[in-house]
């Protein structure tokens, strides 16, 4: 079993330990070590990562029988070398890292980042005790998140009352109460005025908020609330008949802030507005916006009804009817209309092709003709590529893989030989 150094002092940075066995894992070499600095993922807290002597520590697992296992960046094919080579019999292939069983390793954790997860999981305990001591709310979960981190609670709770458990959690930062370990017995634990029960079996390791949490937890934790800096929520929804709240402590709630001003003075200056004044900008440019887009329908419309007249009045006489062949600068939504204007009138057969590559087609026909718009663009497709569909009177599809005037003469070829 590991002796696991944090549980008694999260803030030992560093350590030499003994090499007890090495391990394969996912295709990479597992360390076991008789103690150590790195955090596991538990809990809801993500694993450490840092150094064993010259390699990367890539994970750190928990195991069933109540070891550690440090995944190292190398693989599994290196095992050989790690076990057998790095050995006394073989000084001259390591000086700073020996992977034999028996003998000692330096290891090292990445302190920023493991500082930021003790941030995050004591910000977790307070906020999560403000909504149990406020509103008699459960924390049903907790997830450590790489950019933020979030608890589900066992209901939903009106805005006025977040930002209540908020305040509260920060008096409680800002007091800078101790935050102490201590460790006791199921049986002793059960009397105890525990936040959550534990279904746990012997030894309980304990983290107290002074006069304000008590909770069963087997993650890291800084030793004062101080050392928090802020817990601030970031957003809220409704999560499985429960509320998910997103939170920030620490060094992240400061970077989420930089990054909130940085967004909000570009809105200022490009809104040309106070801060308190950029919602209702947006609302007026969304307004504004809207109205815009239906101006331009109608003007569209517009268009593709006199294109579409200038387009009949050119069309090709054939024995199948009037054609219409035509590569148009325009989008799936330009060429439909354009082609939905033209069969109004009897003896028309349309063909619209778009100038991009790779090609769409719009096929339509009048009513009184008798080759099939769906039928005509299977046939195109079946030799350009493409796909798509529709009825005898109108279909569309994309992906043709061929110049418009080719898919034109195509289509030409095809509507004359019926």
């Amino acid at each position: 079993m590991t002796d696991r150094l944090y549980y008694t002092d999260p803030y030992l940075k560093e350590c030499d330990a003994v090499i007890e066995r090495v391990d394969e894992r996912e295709g990479r070499i597992a360390i076991v070590l008789d103690r150590t600095v790195f955090y596991p993922t538990s809990g809801g807290q993500s694993f450490d990562t840092g150094t064993l002597g010259s390699f990367d520590v890539v994970d750190v697992v928990d195991q069933e029988d109540g070891t550690i296992a440090h995944v190292l960046n190398a693989n599994s094919g290196t095992t050989h070398d790690v076990a057998q080579d790095f050995s006394p019999a073989h000084p001259s292939r390591s000086e700073d890292l020996r992977y034999a069983a028996g003998h000692t390793v330096h290891a090292s954790i990445d302190w920023p980042r493991r500082f930021d997860h003790m941030q995050q999981h004591t910000g977790q305990h307070v906020l999560s005790a403000a909504f149990e001591r406020l509103f008699s709310v459960p924390t049903v979960s907790f997830h450590l998140g790489a950019e933020a981190s979030t608890i589900d609670l066992a209901r939903e709770v009106p805005p006025r009352d977040i930002a209540a458990a908020e305040a509260e959690a920060n008096r409680i930062v800002w007091e800078d109460r101790p935050v102490t370990i201590r460790f006791a017995t199921a049986e002793e634990a059960a009397q105890l005025s525990l936040r959550k029960p534990s279904a746990r079996e012997g030894t309980l390791r304990l983290i107290e908020v002074e006069d304000f949490d008590l909770s069963a937890c087997g993650g890291t934790h800084v030793a004062r609330t101080g050392a928090i800096g802020i817990v601030a929520i970031g957003s809220f929804e409704r999560f499985k008949g429960g509320q998910r709240v997103e939170f920030f402590c620490g060094a992240r709630a400061l970077n989420r802030f930089r990054a909130m001003r940085d967004t909000v003075g570009a809105a200022v200056r490009l809104l040309s507005v106070s801060a308190d004044e950029v919602p209702g900008a947006i609302e007026r440019l969304q307004l504004e916006m809207k109205d815009q887009r239906r101006a331009m329908t109608a003007l569209d419309a517009d268009l593709a009804r006199y294109r579409a007249g200038e387009f009949a009045a050119s069309a090709e006489e054939t024995d199948n009817g009037r054609l219409v062949l035509r590569a148009v600068d325009a989008d799936a939504n330009g060429l439909k209309a354009l082609a939905s204007a033209i069969p109004a009138h009897p003896g028309y057969m349309v063909v619209l092709v778009s100038t991009a590559k790779p090609a769409l087609v719009v096929v339509a026909r009048s009513e009184d003709r008798s080759v099939q718009a769906n039928q005509l663009l299977s046939a195109l497709m079946a030799r350009f590529g493409g796909r798509g569909g529709g009825k005898p009177n109108f279909a569309q599809g994309g992906g043709l893989d061929a110049s418009p005037e080719t898919i034109l003469d195509a289509a030409r070829t095809m509507i004359r030989e019926g």
